[in-house]
């Protein structure tokens, strides 16, 4: 069996799973999110354990993989319904600006126009604010913070990688957008010799 596959799915208090036809339900505090099963799947609810478990009906190695997949996606699912999921990016550079308008992000990152980028449905961006980041070798450089929220890890998580491919931090300057706590690989200019 798959070692995380069988590892039941506690839920956290206030979080409840109702099995549909050929879906499972999460709903918590935060919202309400639902996944299908895969018909290769089985998921049973303990109420007097207070947990979701998952079990396969095969043993071929598509379905075990599933089956860790499966158990992986409701575990995210019931901290979704409960606390929720953040990333933080940080939008580094003079004259960079990001500022939420008409439900789009628009940021300001160097080029000759802006960029729009629409909110998704399910997804929150908090009001980005004004701070600084310390970049290694220029010092402390302003920027601005931009918060993405959620319930579902997977769409938080793919709207931040978005926003990030807009505009990589480069390695000379660090300008860019980086995630919070992003480690950049800083690269020397160029170093020019002295002409006698």
């Amino acid at each position: 069996m798959s070692r995380i596959g069988r590892q039941p799915v506690p839920l956290a208090s206030g979080a409840k799973a109702t099995l549909g036809e050929g879906k499972i339900i999460v709903s918590g505090p935060l919202g309400q999110l639902e996944q299908a099963i895969d018909p290769r799947l089985r998921v049973t609810i303990d109420a007097q354990k207070n947990a979701v478990r998952v079990e396969r009906t095969a043993d071929d190695r598509e379905t075990r993989a599933l089956h860790g997949l499966l158990r992986n996606v409701i575990a995210n699912m019931v901290v979704g319904v409960t606390r929720g999921y953040l990333k933080t990016l940080q939008v580094v550079g003079i004259g960079y600006t990001a500022k939420l308008q008409d439900g789009q992000l628009v940021l300001q990152v160097g080029l000759a126009n802006d960029l729009r980028v629409p909110v998704p449905e399910g997804i929150k961006v908090d009001p980005p604010e004004t701070g600084n980041v310390f970049v290694s070798g220029v010092g402390s450089v302003p920027c601005a913070i931009v918060r993405v929220r959620g319930l579902d890890k997977q769409k938080v998580g793919d709207f931040a990688a978005m926003i990030h491919r807009l505009r990589p931090p480069e390695p000379y300057r660090g300008k860019g957008i980086r995630y919070e706590g992003e480690e950049i690989r800083r690269k020397a200019g160029k170093a020019f010799a002295a002409q006698e």
